[in-house]
């Protein structure tokens, strides 16, 4: 069997190839799964899609920032009215053995500071395999439920809902807040499940593939009488918007849920150590197939709430919690062909048709083959049986050429180098070591179809613009006619197809009518204000994902002022690109990127064409209240009160921009004993400066405190 490269074998320009990669595929998955709720992969694909991504931002740090780290779900369906989230409803980060499970209760002593010996309580509970629902109670009513969405936004499905016997429309009991929002997972039990196909095939029904897609797809219908036939159940576990905490602990919040009517699982336990936690994991596993209903996994969580607070999150996902998913499964199939995609920056990406093959329930049809050096270091050929891997690595992925069942004829694959898309010469270029790329990348640029026509595709998706009714078909359908050839074409679409002089409404065209384009139009006209963030990543400038376009929208606050320090960071020694660099979790990977695509004039152009149709919008202050939102603060020397992840995770939860290094923007220095250069310059600039106790005293004045 041979093994997929260690991130730490790799150079870094493999791994910022596979990692774009990677990220693209997250995101289009993530559309499947929670907007669509018709999954392409299984969730053991996805989890490891997500878990090879994150060892190489781990081993790659610059890597950091994508719609990897930051996406939760996907944007809500513009079927259901919109509901902003009071708290994010983020994800959680993945485990999948022992030794993970091992390391994440160290890291979460690491990050607090407490040494092997001091008590720490973690629960362990089933990950149960559903839809994530948040319910909003008032005064003991329930007034409004909502899906997951984007981890930001959700879809109103109050109605739906309210059809579920196990979910109370009043709370029961006492002590509950006068807001109260839990959250849990929406599931479909297995004999339901079976049931409820057994009825959809006698009525001539749509059949579901599996009890999720069977929840989502029931919760999610239009018409409440249709949920209600469905026999949907729910488990809480968590909770959002409160008022009030009524507990200390994780496992004492559940206990309230319980005491007010809500259902909780039964089998959540709280345990002293990883030694527990295993043992935990390993009797709900042994259970797993008598539980009825669909588990993937054991959630573990830190027990004490001011201990979650202390942790915080990081990125899309809380440092308090992990889930320890169940071993997936591989199978072998055979390979019909390789296909080549050609991607927004141009890359030339193999793709392996494969002989459909069901890995643990799930059809597998394609899969990844990274690269032409790939391809030759497995000598992966047209015809051969493989074996296609679901979990620990990039999946679904090709990790094992059976080479006894080699057809005779067989001969090895030749990459091209030339563009499928426009015929442009594929090239493999230097990086800055002058080491040969592992990426062939088309040299057509804007005359090549395939990019601009991903580089659209990318614009008006979920996590981007999220422009309704312009999915992949209807973007290449639109290009392929000439009515959209930039981001800017979108928006003057309806004006154009007015235009008395006009040959080609697109109302004439076939599976477009009077009712469908003005629904279109109207998408297209809701989006013209969207938050920065959104409309930074939508540009699908190179390493600028979600999560650092929501650190540059938060740092800039409007789009100009971006504009113009990019601009001025052309050069590598500019006082522009030290402040970019500056930014945390930013870096120079990121600002090199950024100034790149600014200093391109054609970019430039777009960009004005695009800001006369669109209004980015400022982001959502994060605890605007508080006395350092908005200001910068940079953490220096030793400090002894408190990590320093930990003191820069605090810092951004109340609003302020944490930055590496010193400068004139600097607003505040925080210094601990053993500080050195950076306070000296502090001092020079005459900026303020405090020691932990008073940065502590400063960040408890005001509300966010």
């Amino acid at each position: 069997m041979t093994a997929r490269r260690p991130p730490a074998s790799l150079s870094p320009t493999d791994a910022r190839a596979e990692h774009a990669r990677l990220v693209l595929k997250i995101s289009a998955h993530d559309i499947a799964y929670h907007q669509r709720d018709a999954p392409e992969i299984s969730d053991g694909d996805y989890d490891a899609l997500r878990r090879r991504a994150g060892a190489l931002e781990a081993e790659f740090p610059a890597l950091a920032g994508s719609a990897f780290s930051k996406n939760v779900g996907a944007a809500p369906s513009e079927k259901f009215a919109k509901v902003r989230h009071a708290v994010p409803m983020l994800s959680l980060g993945n485990v999948f053995d022992d030794a993970e499970a091992g390391e994440f209760t160290a890291r979460v002593r690491r990050f607090l500071g407490l040494g092997e010996d001091a008590p720490l309580d973690f629960t362990a509970e089933p990950k149960i395999d559903g839809l994530s629902c948040n319910l909003r109670y008032i005064d003991g009513a329930l007034v409004q439920a909502a899906t997951r969405g984007d981890g930001f936004e959700g879809e109103d499905v109050t109605a739906n809902v309210s059809t579920i016997d196990e979910i109370p429309r009043r709370l029961a009991g006492r002590g509950w807040p006068a807001v109260c929002e839990a959250r849990g997972e929406i599931y479909m039990g297995h004999a339901d499940f079976a049931a409820l196909n057994a009825r959809q095939l006698e009525e001539g029904g749509k059949t579901f593939a599996n009890p999720r897609n069977a929840a989502a797809g029931s919760l999610r219908q239009l018409d409440a009488a249709v949920t209600r036939r469905r026999p949907l159940r729910f488990f809480a576990y968590a909770w959002g918007g409160m008022s009030a905490i009524p507990a200390r602990t994780q496992h004492g919040m559940v206990e309230a849920f319980k005491s007010w009517g809500l259902p909780v699982n039964p089998l959540m336990r709280v345990c002293a150590d990883a030694p527990g936690l295993l043992a935990c994991f390993r009797e709900i596993e042994a259970r797993r197939a008598s539980l009825g209903y669909d588990i993937d996994g054991v959630v573990y969580k830190v027990d004490d709430l001011a201990l979650q607070e202390r942790l915080g999150f990081v990125s899309r996902s809380p440092r308090w919690a992990v889930a320890h998913k169940f071993p997936a499964e591989r199978a072998a199939t055979v390979l019909r062909g390789i296909e080549i995609q050609v991607g927004r920056t141009g890359a030339l990406t193999p793709v392996a048709r494969l002989e459909p093959v069901t890995v643990g329930g799930v059809v597998v049809t394609n899969a990844t083959l990274h690269n032409e050096d790939e391809i030759a270091r497995k000598d992966i050929r047209a015809g051969d049986t493989v074996v296609v891997q679901r979990a620990g690595d990039v999946i679904p992925q090709v990790v094992e050429v059976m080479l006894e069942k080699r057809p005779a004829d067989s001969r090895p694959y030749v990459f091209p180098n030339v563009c499928p898309a426009c015929g442009s010469a594929a090239l493999r270029g230097a990086d800055e070591k002058g080491e040969t790329d592992a990426v062939r990348r088309c040299t057509g640029g804007l005359i090549c179809p395939a990019q601009a026509v991903e580089r659209l595709k990318h614009f008006c998706s979920r996590n981007a613009m999220d422009i309704e009714g312009l999915g992949d078909k209807q973007i290449e359908f639109f290009f392929e006619r000439g009515l959209i050839k930039t981001p800017a074409d979108i928006f003057t679409l309806e004006t154009r197809d007015a235009d008395p002089s006009s040959l080609t409404k697109i109302r004439n065209f076939d599976g477009y009518g009077e009712t469908s384009v003005r629904n279109l139009f109207a998408s297209i006209e809701a989006r013209r204000g969207v938050p920065l963030n959104r409309f930074i990543f939508a540009l699908g400038i190179r390493r600028i994902g979600e999560t650092n376009a929501r650190r540059l929208a938060r740092h800039f606050g409007a789009m100009e002022p971006l504009r113009e320090t990019a601009r001025a960071a052309k050069e590598a020694d500019s006082e522009a690109r030290a402040d970019l660099v500056a930014i945390s979790g930013v870096g120079g990977v990121v600002a090199e990127a950024l100034a790149e695509f600014f200093a391109e004039a054609h970019n430039e152009t777009a960009l004005d064409a695009l800001l006369g149709q669109v209004t980015p919008e400022p982001m959502e202050a994060v605890k605007a209240d508080s006395p350092v939102a908005g200001k910068t603060v940079v953490f220096t020397g030793a400090l002894e009160r408190f990590s320093r992840e930990e003191a820069k995770a605090r810092a951004e939860r109340l609003g302020a921009k944490v930055a590496g290094s010193v400068s004139k923007k600097t607003d505040i220095l925080v210094a601990g004993p053993g500080a050195g250069s950076k306070l000296e310059k502090a001092r020079e600039l005459g900026i303020e400066t405090l020691t932990e106790d008073e940065w502590l005293a400063r960040i408890a004045e005001g509300p966010g405190g």
